[in-house]
């Protein structure tokens, strides 16, 4: 059932290779996003991943880290092949973003829970809340984290009315931050794709 496969160490570019190619690794990726990013209200964003966002984070981690054993390798694909959805999701980083820190320290303690309230909707089936942070708490009872990894199951019938066109909407629904959007049409398509 999975529309991606998960990336293995034959799919990465060696230290020297990225060196070489990232400037149009870098271009194409970011491209790219621009087909995933779907902002929800004026300070939050989704920006959904797939396998060449995730090759590109990888790819950024070991330039940054000088990674080249193996291991080193090994351990970041285990870190971010869980964020390529499975062809039955998608999967999105979460943002919550304001310039100005005090505003966010302040807004992220009125925003507790805020990751258990985003949702997308096909058409028109049931809303789809996102299972959040699989991977490790990242809200305290004081304040939530400004980043957030969610992911959101959809059912056969879902998948089938997204592929047949219909409209996608994400929103999300916390006392402090509510706000809907339709997905425009470009990612919309970019979405789809990550279906099986």
């Amino acid at each position: 059932m999975n529309a991606m496969p998960h990336l293995t160490r034959d799919d990465l570019y060696s230290l020297e290779q990225y060196a070489e190619v990232r400037p149009d690794f870098r271009r194409k990726v970011m491209a790219h996003k621009k087909n995933r990013t779907v902002p929800v209200g004026p300070n939050a964003t989704l920006y959904f991943e797939d396998r060449l966002t995730m090759q590109y984070q990888i790819q950024e981690m070991l330039r940054i880290e000088r990674t080249f054993e193996p291991e080193g390798i090994q351990e970041e694909l285990d870190v971010y092949n869980p964020l390529i959805p499975d062809g039955s999701n998608w999967k999105a980083t979460f943002m919550i973003e304001y310039e100005d820190v005090e505003e966010r320290q302040k807004r992220l303690a009125e925003l507790v829970g805020i990751e258990d309230k985003i949702w997308v909707r096909v058409g028109d089936h049931d809303k789809v809340y996102a299972i959040a942070n699989e991977d490790l708490e990242r809200t305290t009872p004081e304040k939530t984290s400004s980043v957030h990894f969610l992911r959101f199951e959809l059912t056969p019938e879902m998948v089938e009315s997204a592929k047949a066109g219909a409209p996608i909407r994400a929103g999300i629904e916390h006392p402090e931050y509510t706000h809907e959007t339709e997905v425009v049409e470009n990612v919309r398509k970019s979405l789809v794709e990550d279906l099986a």
